[in-house]
């Protein structure tokens, strides 16, 4: 708080009040989501590298940010056929997070799981869940990302193309008919 008003940093933070403390803030702690690497129609393996690790022997929190814009970016450059450096419309990223749930570090391998959780006409949002690939894949971190699409030259929203749109229509899950609007 600054001056009586909640900044930013505080306002990120879910903060209840301990009814044992008085005033005492403590951050809320949800369950930890039940996501399985089977809820994610795209998958694809991550290596992790000596490099990702910060002094604290894990990987570093933004390296969980550099491998999400990859395995997004990347897939969509593979199944569009074009690179999103040469593309004339983008998709910016708008919004992102990640709850990380357990460490992860070099020399652990990685998988990253992709769903599209909805397809707007102009934005898209995917989740994407990170797992330590194992025959039994734990999950480390979910993700959030809003990409919303904008010509490359004016930098003004645009409708997300058709052809992309059929892409992104691969990584809605099977079942789910809430994320196409």
């Amino acid at each position: 708080m600054v001056g009586g008003t909640r900044t930013g940093a505080s306002l990120a933070l879910d903060l209840a009040v301990c009814s044992d403390c008085s005033s005492v803030p403590v951050v809320s702690t949800s369950a930890v989501p039940a996501e399985r690497l089977e809820s994610f129609p795209v998958r694809v393996p991550v290596p992790t590298r000596w490099a990702d690790n910060d002094m604290y022997g894990h990987l570093n929190n933004a390296v969980y940010y550099q491998i999400f814009d990859t395995v997004i970016n990347g897939w969509l450059a593979d199944h569009v056929g074009t690179s999103p450096v040469e593309a004339p419309v983008r998709g910016v990223v708008a919004e992102s997070s990640c709850r990380f749930l357990a460490e992860v570090g070099f020399p652990d391998p990685l998988v990253v799981g992709l769903r599209v959780e909805r397809l707007g006409h102009s934005s898209v949002t995917y989740v994407l869940g990170m797992f330590r690939d194992r025959a039994d894949p734990v999950l480390v971190a979910l993700g959030r990302w809003v990409h919303v699409y904008v010509d490359t030259a004016t930098r003004r929203s645009v409708s997300i193309p058709e052809q992309l749109r059929e892409v992104l229509h691969k990584a809605v899950p099977e079942n789910d008919t809430s994320a196409a609007t």
